[in-house]
This record gives structure tokens, sequence and C-alpha cells, in this order.
């Protein structure tokens, strides 16, 4: 129940400044509109099919090389899915700015000590305070990606939709996405409530994502071939790294300190 109200409190925080979603918003319609740009509109106009590029090709016939599937269709499959790591980070830096301003906001705001004299525990004001951030993103980054598998289902080439809808996309989406999210708000919830600059803890927060990034241009140029168990042992890892971030959490948000050193 006090978790409720403390959620409660900060979606209404939200709802009254809607312009704090505006990043997201934004951040989604260019995930939606690079794709499309890249993978339909450009071929469409200099009229060379994706397929005809040779190191599109072998990055293509890599998605699913026991299979008869056009050189096309396995391109465009393959840049659609690299590209779906775009509505994967839409959360993280959309949210992050939330995330870090949420502790160092509400003691500038003196609205902090107030919530430290009541009952709530510390794990339900941090939980409170990352699932704030994080849910309203999630579900603007969720609107955006059922536009883009549409997108894909109306306009790519036959047979697109369908090579998409492997077990290595929904663990993408369902397990690594919301893992890599979890992870870099609560580093960001970790910093912020240890510093009186929320840009300190927004900075802190977004490095957890270069590792993933790292990982996936890696895949992009053929280095490191992600598969759905690869994929899955990358989600419970950052899952795991998120546990350890929510006890660390815990361990160092001193409601003492915190109300006598921050003024």
């Amino acid at each position: 129940m006090r978790l409720r109200a403390l959620l409660a409190k900060e979606f209404l925080d939200i709802a009254r400044n809607r312009g704090a979603l505006a990043p997201v918003a934004l951040v989604t319609i260019v995930s939606l509109v690079i794709p499309f740009a890249v993978v339909l509109v450009v071929p469409a106009m200099t009229g060379q099919p994706l397929g005809e590029d040779p190191a599109l090709a072998r990055l293509g016939a890599a998605i699913a090389p026991h299979a008869a599937i056009a050189p096309d269709i396995a391109v465009e499959t393959f840049l659609f899915q690299q590209f779906l790591l775009l509505f994967l980070l839409t959360p993280i830096t959309a949210a992050m700015s939330l995330a870090a301003h949420a502790v160092v906001g509400e003691k500038q705001a003196r609205t902090l000590e107030p919530l430290l004299a009541t009952p709530v525990t510390t794990l339900e004001l941090l939980m409170a305070k990352v699932l704030g951030a994080l849910v309203p993103t999630l579900a603007i980054s969720a609107v955006g990606l059922a536009l883009y598998v549409a997108g894909i289902a109306l306009f790519a080439h036959p047979g697109v939709f369908g090579a998409m809808a492997t077990a290595r996309t929904l663990v993408l989406i369902a397990i690594v996405g919301p893992a890599t999210a979890l992870a870099s708000l609560q580093t960001a919830i970790v910093i912020s409530s240890r510093v009186n600059d929320a840009r300190t803890a927004q900075q802190f927060g977004v490095l957890i994502v270069l590792p993933v990034t790292a990982i996936f241009v890696a895949q992009f140029f053929g280095a490191m071939p992600l598969t759905a168990p690869v994929l899955l042992a990358v989600g419970l890892a950052l899952l795991l790294v998120w546990l350890l971030l929510v006890a660390v959490s815990v361990a160092l948000f001193d409601r003492e300190t915190i109300l006598t050193r921050w003024r």
C-alpha cells in the first residue's frame, strides 16, 4: 500500500509537469523515422536494393543461414532487428533525467524530509523513484514499438514481419530492454542519493548503457552473433546487476545524513 501511494505521488508529479515526458516522445518519433528511412526510403530513392550490397547480404544471411530467405528480406530483417535497439534505449535516455533528479530534486524542493519522517522504508522509497521514472517511459516506448511492428507489417517486404517473429526478438524486447533500463535507472538513483547535482547522477547512470551498446555494435559488424540464448544470458546478468544495485542503494541511502548534510 505504501509503495502504491509513493508511485501515485510520482505519477502525479509527472502529470503536473508533462513537459518532462516530451523527450520520451521525441526520441520515440526519431526511433520510428530513422529505421524506415534507412531501410525503405533510401533504397527506393536510389533504386539499389539492400540485398545487392555484399556486406549487408552477408550479415543478413547470418539471421537464418539454413533457411531459404531472399537477400532483400534477410537484410531488411537484420536492419530492423538492429534498429530495435533504439526502442530499448528510449526508456533509459529519456527517463534518466527523471531518475537522476528524483532524490536531488526532492531535497532541493524541500519535499524529501517529510517523506523520510514517515514509516516508509528506504527500499519502498527508492523502488518508487525507479518505477516512477520507468513506467511512463516504458508505456510511451511500447506505443512506439507497436507502431514500429505495424509499420514493418504494412510497408516492409512480405516475409520480413514473419522473419522477425523469433525468440531472439522476444528476449530482446521482454528481457534485455527492461533489464537494461532498470540497471541504468537504479544506478542514477544510487548516485542521486549521494550527490547534490542531478547531472552527475545522470552521467553515471548512462555509463551502464555503454557496454550494452558496444555489444550491439559488435553484432552489427558481425563480430559477435547475438543468438536468443546469448541475449537471455545478457538480460539475466543485467537483472542480477539491478538487484545488486538495489541492495547498494538501500545500504548507501543514509536518512540521517541526507537530512543533516543536504542543505
